[in-house]
């Protein structure tokens, strides 16, 4: 009905327009004139009853001006384009809104509940916490939950914006509005309906892109002293110059409908495009901020490395043995400890596909190590304290140094060989750093993590400087001071002595935003999959968006600039300039349009060379 309203008063107005021609009736020109202006006229009354002169009421006087003087066809034609214009605008942008509207239709309103063990259609406001709902290959997950049987490849591209379907097992999370592309899920539902990550994710861009920017703020203000000041200058340069025609035209001319629509197209398309690449960006304020971050602030544990120690070393000492009779020794004895480090041992064996027993006797020494009794021998994992000869410490010492944590393996207290554990570089920390600094941007690592470790990571990664063994004052310090130095900063962290600093930078960004609403709330900017490149992305995206807003302020500048010589050159009329006018309306919204196309490209590194890429890129 709306659509119809809009589009059927423009569809009236014009035919009416071509009637008027045919049979030469002025008649028929005032009523197409009338028909395309009284919603106009409604408008700029609205606008009128409080306190705000608007565009529409300049057009609306050079309208009926115009019919003062019998120029008939000026008249029509300037409300005719108007009309024509404003309904093209709202179609655009419609389209830029897309984003959203795509979000919105893939939320599901339906779900297969299991109810005493048989399957049943319910809509989603019927399910409740606790509800076992049933997924088929090629259905969409209904609500955020945790996969209590199955196996799938769950497509996420509604919330992380990943392309490639994520693996989904027992005890994996999923979310309401993804699909299963393959396999069948039984899920426990946790969040439902407006709980859900995916309707957090339409609220928090619903809010974002109405938010405005500073710029916007500040064009606002100016357009609500610029519009009366058109009319003042119209009416002074009619008395002067005794022609009131000319003083219509420059009502017309002086219409700001270009400018005032420039900002807000390209913070809807901006916002909408980071959306379909799973990066939430808060708002207009926050893009333009964005844009101007000149450093970042990161941690390491969990944002530059893995946040978990792996295996990255097997080195043998004695020649009787293999790299994995060594390993499986270590892991078995391991099986007794609950050190952190005795998980990587573990995992890193299972990796190999060695087979990894449980022992029955075990002695942990606090300090030192393990001593465990496997296949009639004694195995100790740990320091040299554990072993009765004193092996050289050269080796083990180096991989301390390049902050690794090395330890002997030992057999009836003699070193057979050495293992070392670290905390691995993430495979896409080396392409996300290099980004950012083809940005121009400056990258300074904040951790709590010792000296040398922190300094390792550094070196391989490329990053600008480093604080290491800091307290979370101390990262709240770094950033003020770098705010007082001048420089724009973004905070990037994921734990919660990451949260004063966070709060002070003036972008805080949260990695792997995904099902944490507390995230998606607080955070600046949240990239909901757990990838840094995503990071560079989003401020390359926020500049072009920025950059979008310039070029069309400086095309509204530019049209009224032109149009205004021509006026007071001669050779602009009313409708001429009426219909450059809405031209460069839908100009800056065409450029706007342009941030609507795909731009994230990422190095998907296969799985099956994930493993090869984490060890190369070990620390």
């Amino acid at each position: 009905m709306k659509t119809w309203r809009t589009w059927g008063v423009v569809t009236v107005s014009g035919l009416l327009i071509i009637l008027s021609w045919i049979t030469g009736s002025d008649l028929l020109m005032i009523v197409a004139a009338v028909v395309a202006g009284w919603r106009i006229a409604v408008s700029a009354f609205r606008a009128l009853r409080i306190r705000t002169i608007s565009i529409d009421l300049l057009v609306v006087v050079a309208a009926v001006g115009a019919l003062f003087i019998n120029n008939y066809w000026e008249s029509a034609a300037v409300t005719f384009l108007f009309a024509l214009g404003g309904a093209l605008e709202k179609a655009t942008l419609n389209r830029t809104r897309r984003a959203l509207s795509d979000l919105v239709d893939t939320a599901p309103e339906t779900a297969t509940v299991l109810r005493d063990g048989e399957p049943g259609t319910v809509a989603i406001r019927e399910l409740v916490p606790g509800d076992v709902v049933l997924v088929r290959n090629g259905e969409q997950i209904p609500v955020d939950g945790r996969v209590v049987s199955g196996h799938g490849g769950v497509d996420e591209a509604t919330i992380t914006g990943e392309s490639v379907p994520a693996e989904k097992t027992e005890d994996s999370e999923v979310f309401a509005g993804t699909w299963l592309r393959s396999g069948v899920l039984q899920v426990e539902a946790v969040g439902i309906g407006p709980d859900s990550t995916l309707a957090k994710i339409i609220h928090r861009v619903e809010d974002a892109q109405d938010d405005k920017a500073r710029t916007q703020t500040f064009l606002e203000t100016f357009s609500r002293y610029y519009t009366p000041g058109v009319m003042l200058a119209a009416l002074v340069v009619g008395l002067l110059a005794r022609n009131v025609e000319l003083a219509l035209t420059l009502l017309v001319i002086g219409c700001p409908g270009a400018l005032v629509i420039s900002i807000p197209v390209s913070i809807v398309a901006g916002i909408g495009r980071s959306a379909r690449d799973g990066v939430l960006i808060k708002g207009g304020e926050y893009l333009e901020t964005s844009a101007q971050v000149d450093t970042v602030v990161v941690d390491k544990t969990g944002t530059l490395t893995d946040g978990r120690p792996e295996l990255t070393d097997v080195e043998v000492l004695d020649p009787n043995y293999t790299e994995d009779e060594v390993l499986t020794l270590a892991a078995r004895a391991e099986t007794a400890s609950e050190h952190p480090l005795a998980e990587a041992i573990i995992h890193g064996a299972e990796s190999r596909g060695l087979t990894v027993e449980m022992v029955g006797k075990a002695e942990p020494i606090a300090g030192q190590g393990i001593r465990a009794r496997v296949d009639d021998r004694t195995v100790a994992v740990g320091s040299a304290a554990l072993l009765r000869e004193i092996p050289d410490a050269s080796r083990t010492l180096e991989l301390n140094g390049q902050g690794r944590t090395a330890m002997y393996v030992g057999v009836d207290g003699r070193a057979i060989g050495i293992l070392a554990v670290a905390d691995t570089i993430r495979v896409d920390a080396p392409a996300a750093i290099k980004a950012l600094h083809d940005k121009g941007i400056r990258i300074i690592m904040a951790t709590g993590d010792a000296r040398r470790v922190a300094g390792n990571v550094a070196a391989e990664l490329g990053v600008d400087e480093v604080h290491a063994e800091l307290m979370p004052e101390d990262k709240l310090t770094i950033v003020r001071e770098l705010q007082a130095a001048g420089h724009t900063v973004a905070m990037v962290g994921d734990g919660v002595n990451d949260t004063p600093a966070l709060a002070q930078a003036d972008i805080g960004v949260a990695m792997g935003a995904a099902g944490s609403p507390a995230a998606i709330e607080t955070a600046d900017i949240a990239l909901m999959a757990d990838r840094l490149p995503r990071l560079p992305h989003a401020l390359g995206l926020a500049r072009r968006t920025v950059g979008t807003m310039r070029v069309n302020i400086a095309v509204a500048l530019l049209t009224v600039a032109v149009l205004l010589a021509g006026v007071l050159l001669g050779g602009v009329t009313m409708s001429l300039g009426m219909l450059v006018h809405e031209a460069s309306v839908l100009l800056v919204i065409a450029i706007a349009m342009l941030l609507l196309r795909p731009t994230l490209r990422e190095d998907e590194t296969p799985d099956a060379h994930r493993a090869e890429a984490r060890q190369a890129a070990s620390v």
